[in-house]
């Protein structure tokens, strides 16, 4: 029978421990964990894929689908990290990818909420959608500018502290946007117009169109998405704060939690409560039309 040296137990651990803190994330990739993100963000990207085609809702191209192929590229990186954890090409393109990934989802989004507020009454609305379209892509050169600075340096500092800027730029853009929506919503309740001269969409005589049960389950799915959204863009906020070395970037569990999971309940959102399907045509307009034939038939009656 072989006697087994604690101390020897010990010192392997020990080494171990210490080489995966020389990697780039002072950790190693959980290769199992790699692959379920990259399975699930396939699968959702796929599937927006196919009802963009069939709703033909193209503008989500550049958004939920260019979100998709980020996060696909950011955690095939990390799978290749988990495999080569020492590679640092593996480690800049995850960083980059994912940091950048949610940004069009984002977009996704402001698009999204200015459709609501055309179908329900601009009238209740300060928000231009437009304007936070526009800030958001700034947000975006802003953070692919730090990768793309972090990823030739020497010294990622200088590339980390300007997608940090990219990053908080975001989370404000968020924030106004979503204290914006949430006055729309409670004037749309309140029936409070900031400007009455503004009229529904399709119809130059009424200011405010009803509820109808696809935009009220097309507005929680918003407010849903965009409270994990900015769930993550606080993570990663202090995670660039914290530094390259900081507890938070080192702590793989909190990446797995507040990044990837976060942005996949984000994207599966939009899957299950597709604006195509939910905000069709001219829903509310036709709704609206309906309700006005039935009371006046009742009249007649």
């Amino acid at each position: 029978m072989v006697a087994v040296d604690g101390d020897f137990i010990l010192d392997l651990v020990s080494r171990a421990n210490s080489a995966h803190k020389d990697t780039p994330y002072g950790y190693v990739p959980t290769e199992w964990i790699t692959i379920l993100f990259l399975v699930l963000f396939s699968i959702s990207t796929l599937a927006h894929t196919g009802q963009l085609i069939y709703f033909r809702t193209w503008w989500m191209i550049p958004t939920v689908i260019l979100c998709g192929g980020l996060e696909i590229l950011g955690w095939s990186a990390r799978l290749w990290s988990s495999i080569s954890p020492m590679n640092s090409n593996a480690f800049t393109i995850q960083i980059t990818a994912t940091i950048i990934g949610p940004t069009p989802l984002v977009a996704a989004n402001f698009i999204i909420l200015g459709r609501i507020i055309r179908r329900l009454g601009p009238a209740y609305s300060r928000l231009s959608p437009s304007l936070c379209t526009s800030i958001d892509i700034i947000s975006l050169v802003i953070q692919a500018v730090g990768g793309a600075m972090a990823s030739i340096a020497v010294d990622p500092t200088p590339g980390g502290n300007v997608m940090l800027g990219g990053i908080i730029f975001q989370m404000t853009t968020i924030t106004v946007y979503a204290i914006s929506a949430a006055e729309f919503f409670f004037r749309y309740n309140k029936n409070a117009p900031v400007s009455p001269r503004r009229t529904v969409e399709g119809k130059p005589h009424m200011m405010r169109a009803n509820m109808t049960p696809d935009l009220k389950m097309m507005s929680i799915a918003l407010v849903f998405s965009t409270c994990i959204l900015f769930i993550r863009a606080i993570y990663r906020t202090a995670e660039l704060i914290d530094g390259w070395n900081g507890v938070i970037i080192t702590t793989q569990v909190y990446f797995n939690i507040f990044d990837g999971a976060m942005i996949v309940l984000a994207v599966y959102t939009l899957n299950f409560a597709h604006p195509g399907r939910l905000l069709a045509g001219n829903s509310t307009i036709q709704e609206e039309e309906k309700m006005i034939s039935f009371d006046s038939r009742s009249t007649e009656v």
